[in-house]
């Protein structure tokens, strides 16, 4: 498997595992009192965008040739980064 084929494997399995995160999230606000669902619900909403960015830029590398996905990797590690920092910081908030 080339390089490319495997970071891509691995980017796609966080994506999948921050997707539960986020999910889970989801059904711990609805357990919460109305002022407090509004707030977990803004919050998630900003992780599904950051979610949708990171997304895209698996995408981006998904189409991008052999030569050129190198050039793809830092907006994608800054997009996983703080798709990533923003899920430990909402899980925290959460408790």
């Amino acid at each position: 498997m080339s390089l490319k084929k495997e970071y891509e494997k691995k980017l796609q399995a966080q994506l999948d595992e921050w997707s539960a995160q986020i999910d889970k999230l989801k059904a711990q606000a609805e357990k919460e009192k109305a002022d407090k669902k509004i707030e977990y619900n803004e919050q998630i909403q900003k992780l599904r965008t950051k979610q949708a960015n990171a997304n895209e830029k698996l995408t981006e590398l998904k189409n991008a040739s052999d030569n050129a996905w190198e050039d793809l990797k830092a907006g994608i590690e800054s997009a996983w980064d703080s798709l990533g920092t923003a899920i430990q910081s909402a899980s925290s908030r959460f408790k």
